[in-house]
């Protein structure tokens, strides 16, 4: 059984700055990527709010700079799932693909969340293209200054995304499938008093528009049965992001959609030793650059703990 000072489990901005620091600190760090080696910039074209790129960058060439650091500090960086724990355990236990056993002495936890999508084809193809889906206004909405777009959703994030896109762009239609908000009463005034938003309640998206780009949406009314045609340029999904956190539920205190809670001002969690890191604990911000902040911040306090142990 191969025992480890630090592993670090997912990949993405977290995880491969928290290699990178634990990597300096000669911690020895081992990371296994997971089901999707980059994380969310993988399926992410222009980055342009990345700070230190200043004509921009696509999402997985940076991602491909982040590992190519890591390799750099000699992280051993391996593909592979981890799919059970045992935290009680001393040392710590991880199983990777369900077969092989680890143990270590810290762990970081940096597996990220995955946006949830509609499951439309026409939305996932274009979204895999680059061609205007998204499910991060934020990240995105510069590119669709002055043109009309539309974000589906109904809570406080798509009411924030919402507004957001209203500052930049010509029009927004928010689609909200059911006949009301989910979101508060607060955020809900806000969008209904912009000008340029304009609500669309009881409506279905189903199709997106367009081969390699988004040329429109189809949405149809879910009480009149009416189809209608939008013409947009961009479509924005934002109904929710689900952390990938599960096999740790019996061990780390999450919140109630599954989001680890670390302690204020660091990168613990309940367990001594085992620290978290980016979009796994983070439902607020879920940008690139906090999460590779907070992947520095559980390199860190790996090193810190460790260091107490001695």
């Amino acid at each position: 059984m191969e025992h480890f000072k630090c592993l670090i489990i997912g990949s993405g901005p977290a995880g491969y700055t928290a290699a990178v620091y634990a990597a300096r600190a000669d911690l020895k760090p081992v990371m296994y990527e997971g089901l999707e080696p980059g994380g969310q910039l993988m399926i992410t074209t222009d980055v342009d709010n990345y700070p230190g790129f200043p004509v921009g960058i696509k999402g997985p060439e940076l991602m491909s700079q982040f590992k190519e650091q890591a390799l750099r500090f000699k992280t051993d960086i391996r593909l592979g799932r981890a799919t059970k724990v045992d935290f009680n355990a001393s040392p710590k236990k991880v199983w990777i693909d369900e077969e092989k056993e680890i143990t270590a002495d810290t762990i970081i936890i940096a597996t990220g969340a995955s946006a949830k999508w509609l499951g439309l084809e026409s939305e996932i193809r274009l979204r895999n293209l680059g061609g205007g889906v998204s499910a991060c206004a934020v990240c995105d909405g510069f590119f669709y200054r002055g043109q009309d777009v539309a974000i589906v959703g109904a809570g406080d994030t798509a009411c924030e995304e919402a507004h957001y896109l209203s500052k930049l762009c010509n029009k927004v239609y928010m689609i909200v499938r059911r006949d009301e908000f989910r979101a508060s009463k607060a955020m809900q005034h806000r969008v209904q008093n912009t000008s340029n938003i304009e609500i669309l309640y009881s409506s279905q998206p189903v199709e997106v528009l367009g081969n390699q780009v988004v040329e429109g949406a189809l949405i149809k009314n879910s009480v009149t049965g009416i189809m209608r045609e939008l013409k947009i340029t961009g479509f924005f999904v934002a109904i929710g992001h689900q952390p990938n956190t599960q096999i740790f539920k019996d061990f780390i205190t999450m919140d109630e959609q599954g989001y680890l809670l670390t302690q204020p001002g660091s990168s613990k969690t309940n367990i001594e030793g085992v620290f978290a890191c980016g979009d796994a604990q983070d439902k607020i911000y879920r940008q690139a650059i906090t999460a590779a902040g907070t992947g520095c911040m559980a390199a860190l306090d790996a090193e810190r703990y460790l260091a107490s142990k001695e």
